[in-house]
């Protein structure tokens, strides 16, 4: 599919999308308007004018008025999306660093919150929160550390400013070391992420070594030409948003476009039966897959972000 197929697939997605009331004129969701505004500042670089610049900003103002808290952001707006996963609060980050790039405020609100909610989530040589209190007053009752939350906050980290958050980059650039060589994810939401991740910094060792293992699971996971399951034990298990975040993450390193155009067929005409069907997350992740726009780096964008050191 040529850009401009790829972008009136998203113009018509996101025309229906707001007729159904579901996004960017629903409840809100950190995950979700995270992608949501690095697509509209994608389309505002692709297309030109203002409309999608000022869509985006006031997408921005809509999640601080409903999920800014003190210290971070609240996962989603429903009574059962509290407290704050670190995962989320990275992505977010990175949508800030997008438009920051055309309207540098943004940026340097990033980096504040950075710098606000690490102390909370990271414990230096031990790990990072998956999911805190919404206070950030200590981690949420039955969670642990995340696997690939270090991984996020030190690329986040690094294009958002690694001088003024080189104190920060640091503690996940250890907690990266400690833990790169055994890391192994399963999960395909996670290997897209995962993959999304390598492609900033490709040459560091942790990029080399999880893109090379990753890509190796993926090929257990691609079930009859169509889709990738949830897990390698669970071939049945398929979910559409998940999928396009593989889709995104294979798309930034280069690898599989054939497996990509087949599952972007394949989730055209799937229906769960079940409430992902209309989601938001849904809706916005295929845009994000079939259009990624900002969400991948290339040499045209300076992307060089003073990369670690090649034992990170």
């Amino acid at each position: 599919m040529h850009e401009r197929a790829r972008i009136d697939y998203v113009l018509r997605k996101l025309d229906w999308l707001a007729a159904e009331r579901i996004w960017p004129n629903g409840l809100r969701y950190l995950w979700t308007d995270a992608f949501g505004v690095v697509l509209l500042v994608s389309l505002h670089r692709a297309l030109g004018g203002q409309r999608y610049l000022d869509d985006a900003e006031a997408l921005i103002a809509s999640v601080d008025a409903v999920l800014a808290r003190e210290r971070g952001y609240r996962i989603g707006e429903e009574a059962d999306r509290d407290g704050q996963y670190f995962h989320y609060l990275m992505k977010w980050l990175y949508a800030l660093f997008v438009i920051g790039r055309y309207l540098p405020d943004y940026r340097e609100r990033a980096i504040a919150i950075a710098r606000d909610v690490h102390g909370a989530f990271c414990l230096p040589g031990r790990g990072v929160w998956w999911k805190m209190r919404e206070d950030l007053s200590g981690p949420y009752p039955g969670f642990g550390f995340g696997a690939i939350d270090a991984f996020d906050a030190y690329v986040t980290y690094s294009l958002l400013d690694p001088h003024a958050l080189a104190d920060e980059i640091a503690d996940m650039r250890r907690l990266i070391m400690q833990t790169a060589l055994e890391l192994t994810i399963h999960q395909d939401l996670g290997i897209g992420m995962m993959l999304w991740l390598s492609h900033f910094f490709p040459h560091e060792d942790w990029a080399v070594l999880q893109r090379t293992r990753c890509l190796a699971t993926l090929d257990h996971m691609w079930i009859r030409r169509s889709y990738f399951c949830r897990e390698p034990m669970l071939p049945e298990v398929k979910f559409a948003f998940t999928n396009y975040g593989v889709a995104i993450g294979l798309q930034s390193v280069g690898q599989h476009a054939g497996r990509v155009n087949r599952l972007h067929r394949f989730f055209e005409e799937y229906r769960a039966g079940d409430e992902y069907d209309r989601a938001a997350i849904t809706h916005v992740m295929a845009c994000s897959s079939h259009f990624p726009g900002d969400l991948i780096m290339h040499e045209r964008d300076g992307a060089a972000f003073a990369p670690g050191r090649s034992g990170a």
